[in-house]
């Protein structure tokens, strides 16, 4: 099938979350000028950038995650695992700003060292950002769509020793979740290794 993405596409359901997929989860928590904590996942979430480190997520509107990241200047990102489903999928709920997340998924904060914002103190890995930039996102006809970008310089890193296996963060054994559209998710619960061409000498041509 084909259809122009301004037009109806006659699904059921709307293809595009679950074709761009499996996408990483970005639990964001932040503070809110009161110093109030939010936590909530966002699925338009990935790395930007490993020099320097910089991750990004997106909102559609400005919500509290966006709000308080770029009124604060900063955030922190936790990692969503298979174990940490339920907590994750709670924390999405839509409450008033006053309320905690953290307190309605029974989650446990964690100080970082360079950001008040908090972070889940039982998730494999964390990251403390600073915000370098929050925009809203024009359309292709220069239109603002009410939707915003934000952009986080990684300043702290936080891992679980466990997960650290022969000089890597063993990505397997930590279970990330990841969206797939419409309510469905994914686990991350192996990975295989492919060389490239410019490894040189230990390419040998074969896809393992």
């Amino acid at each position: 099938m084909y259809y122009d993405a301004d037009q109806p596409h006659g699904l059921a359901f709307n293809p595009f979350k679950a074709i761009i997929a499996p996408r990483p989860i970005g639990w964001i928590s932040t503070l809110d000028t009161n110093g109030i904590p939010n936590l909530a996942p966002y699925s338009y979430f990935n790395a930007v950038t490993d020099s320097p480190p910089m991750l990004m997520f997106s909102s559609e509107s400005l919500k509290d995650s966006a709000k308080n990241a770029a009124d604060t200047g900063e955030f922190a990102f936790s990692l969503a695992t298979v174990a940490l489903q339920h907590e994750m999928n709670t924390s999405s709920d839509t409450v008033p700003a006053h309320e905690n997340e953290y307190e309605n998924a029974k989650l446990a904060m964690a100080e970082c060292r360079h950001i008040a914002a908090p972070r889940v103190a039982l998730s494999p890995a964390s990251m403390e950002c600073v915000t370098v930039s929050c925009t809203e996102v024009l359309d292709k006809d220069n239109q603002p769509t009410n939707s915003f970008l934000i952009i986080g310089q990684v300043v702290g890193i936080h891992i679980d020793d466990q997960f650290i296996v022969d000089g890597r963060f063993d990505t397997a054994a930590a279970n990330p979740l990841a969206r797939c559209g419409y309510r469905d998710y994914a686990a991350v619960s192996e990975v295989f290794e492919i060389m490239r061409p410019t490894d040189g000498e230990a390419y040998d041509g074969v896809d393992r």
